[in-house]
């Protein structure tokens, strides 16, 4: 597989990559000019994509959540598997290079997307919740309901999970944290 020049990328990728290696080497609120330095293009280049650096961080969530989200089981047919998925998608989450060191060091900026309004990656993931809890409903194996309200409180229950998992570490190991996520989904969607 050939590798493309970062010159051939397009602009948007070329200052999301930059913005993911910054906040991967702890650098979570890069202005606009050191994103700019770091893409290779000018200032006025990036603000024509951007209006600050707070909408980068905010395309950046998206697209990682986006490629997180691509990169599942294409189907899932009973309550174990969307379980299983729902966990998965949280462990990657709370891992995720770039979107986990966010949490502990920028709580305030992380609380804008996540506390006080729905984001584009939490709509993203509440789409994929509904349509798979409805498609599970039709075999029986996930309890009646609202599909979508079903989606909001799974969405909810992860969420919490992901944003607690460090400060819970030295009570849940990695594999404790897993199974009782599970534990907990399972129970509240059987």
């Amino acid at each position: 597989m050939s590798m493309r020049n970062v010159d051939e990328l397009p602009v948007e990728d070329r200052v999301l990559d930059a913005a993911a290696r910054l906040v991967g080497a702890g650098q979570m609120r890069p202005g606009i000019a050191e994103l700019a330095r770091q893409a290779g293009v000018s200032r006025p280049t990036v603000y024509r994509y951007f209006a600050d650096s707070d909408a980068v961080f905010r395309a950046l969530w998206e697209r990682e959540i986006r490629a997180l989200v691509a990169d599942r089981p294409a189907r899932v047919t009973d309550r174990a598997a969307l379980v299983k998925l729902v966990v998965d998608l949280a462990d990657r989450i709370s891992t995720h290079p770039t979107l986990a060191p966010t949490f502990a060091a920028e709580p305030a900026l992380v609380a804008r997307y996540i506390l006080d309004r729905l984001g584009t990656g939490q709509q993203l993931l509440l789409e994929l919740l509904t349509a798979t809890i409805r498609a599970v409903q039709a075999t029986g194996d996930v309890r009646r309901g609202k599909p979508g309200e079903l989606a909001a409180m799974t969405l909810l229950i992860a969420q919490s999970a992901i944003q607690s998992r460090r400060m819970i570490a030295d009570h849940l190991s990695p594999a404790a944290w897993r199974r009782e996520l599970t534990h907990a989904l399972d129970g509240y969607l059987r």
